[in-house]
């Protein structure tokens, strides 16, 4: 097994931890217009892009791509990118963040006459562009016809994710825009819904893990609308003096890449998998996955857990294979066998907590899977950088995560290089300091049987 230390020799040093992974003033453009709350930051990109010596030509993957972090900074470096993503809403987003050729003028000019157009609607039904706040429980008796969503559909939401007038309103906004499509600004007008949402709109809130704050009797849904659509407008005119290079997002499942992109493709990854960690990470997006449509049905969320990577007990099913990868990996199992015997010791009993260790297994069987594929379509000699945590939401037993990932890598032909401290966080059950680490590695060509 190859040794190999850490350091802090990137950007981040000297950051604290908050600042490490806040979105700066100066990289906010384009990143803003949709963003989870948990993603690394561009600045993160830029420093291995420098490292690894990009440059114009090559191809720099993110397989796990969310809304587009890597892509959207890579693109504006001037170089050639590409995203996967199997969310369907983070995969919308980055599609729309990386298209650039919307005329700006006309963008604005086309939401302003569909900001109207609701206005005009809100009016007809009694509804002024600011509703005075009204209690919760009088919202029927004051407004008897509000709009809803269907039963089955509501259920997929959080419990009172988002209040009965700003969810009218917003309904009566999307017909507005729908009705205006199909147009070549739809995807950017429904991209500013969806940032809206969680901005301002809904009662959402992330610190960090997503909840649902005190309720709003009422929103300025059609100008906090309007408000994300300028932003937009604002980027996409300072776009214009960026030679931008070329941008490519793929539909699929990070565990299966050699049917979605050529062999000997990538000269570069740089990426944040999913921790191992009890977050549901379909939850974060749940509102306006369900609001824009891309969520209709409980099967539909089902689909779409069984699509990931396996990191949290809610998705975890029967007929899960993952596990399988490593079950000749002494440390993982060893790590599995403590959560049990933890689990054992405490008493606990329930249906989840019993599933800790199958979640373990399975996550790192996924991530195996994952790494054996990539080195299908990696070029030889392609750099990698992984950002990783430490986990202990299972019972408090310590999953080094980098640590082991670095193993696995090795073990499928990757070459360790290092892994940089990104940030340290603290524990929400523990209350001890985990490193947040990029771990690097490099393919390089032929080994154990993968090329």
């Amino acid at each position: 097994m190859t040794s190999y230390r850490t350091n802090t020799n990137i950007e981040t040093r000297g950051r604290t931890n908050g600042d490490a992974n806040k979105l700066s003033k100066d990289d906010a453009p384009i990143h803003r217009w949709y963003r989870f709350v948990l993603s690394f930051p561009p600045h993160l990109v830029r420093s291995y892009v420098q490292k690894f010596g990009l440059k114009p030509g090559n191809v720099l993957l993110d397989p796990f791509c969310g809304t587009g972090t890597t892509v959207v900074e890579g693109k504006r470096l001037g170089i050639h990118t590409v995203g996967l993503e199997r969310n369907p809403i983070a995969f919308f987003a980055t599609r729309v963040k990386t298209d650039w050729n919307v005329d700006p003028e006309a963008l604005l000019d086309h939401a302003t006459r569909i900001a109207s157009r609701a206005f005009g609607k809100l009016e007809k039904q009694g509804l002024r562009f600011e509703l005075k706040l009204l209690d919760h429980d009088q919202d029927a008796m004051y407004l008897p016809s509000l709009r809803r969503l269907a039963p089955d559909v509501e259920k997929l939401l959080l419990r009172d994710s988002i209040s009965a007038i700003p969810l009218h309103k917003t309904l009566v906004l999307l017909d507005a825009i729908e009705a205006g499509s199909p147009s070549r600004f739809s995807a950017h007008e429904r991209l500013a819904l969806a940032n809206a949402l969680v901005s301002g709109i809904s009662n959402i809130q992330f610190g960090p893990e997503v909840g649902v704050g005190p309720p709003k009797s009422d929103a300025a849904v059609v100008s906090l609308w309007l408000d994300q659509v300028r932003g937009i407008v604002e980027d996409l005119r300072a776009a214009r003096e960026i030679s931008a290079g070329f941008s490519e997002v793929c539909f699929g499942d990070a565990r299966h890449m050699s049917g979605i992109l050529p062999a000997n493709y990538v000269d570069a990854v740089i990426t944040s998998p999913p921790y191992p960690n009890e977050k549901d990470y379909t939850r974060a997006t749940r509102l306006e996955s369900v609001l824009l449509g891309f969520l209709n049905s409980k099967s539909d969320l089902q689909a779409l857990k069984k699509s990931l990577v396996r990191s949290n007990t809610r998705g975890v099913y029967r007929n899960d294979s993952d596990d399988e990868w490593v079950e000749d990996n002494a440390a993982v199992q060893k790590i599995a066998q403590e959560i049990e015997e933890r689990r054992i010791h405490l008493g606990k009993t329930s249906g989840f907590e019993r599933m800790y260790p199958r979640v373990t297994k399975l996550y790192f069987g996924g991530m195996t899977k994952h790494l054996a594929e990539l080195a299908t379509v990696l070029r030889p000699g392609a750099k990698l950088a992984y950002v990783v945590g430490d986990q202990a939401s299972y019972l408090r037993i310590m999953i080094r995560t980098g640590e082991l990932l670095g193993q696995i890598a090795e073990s499928l032909g990757y070459r360790v290089i290092d892994r940089d401290l990104f940030r340290t966080r603290l524990a929400t059950a523990t209350r001890e300091q985990l490193r947040e680490e990029v771990l690097l590695l490099e393919w390089p060509g032929v080994t154990n049987g993968h090329s």
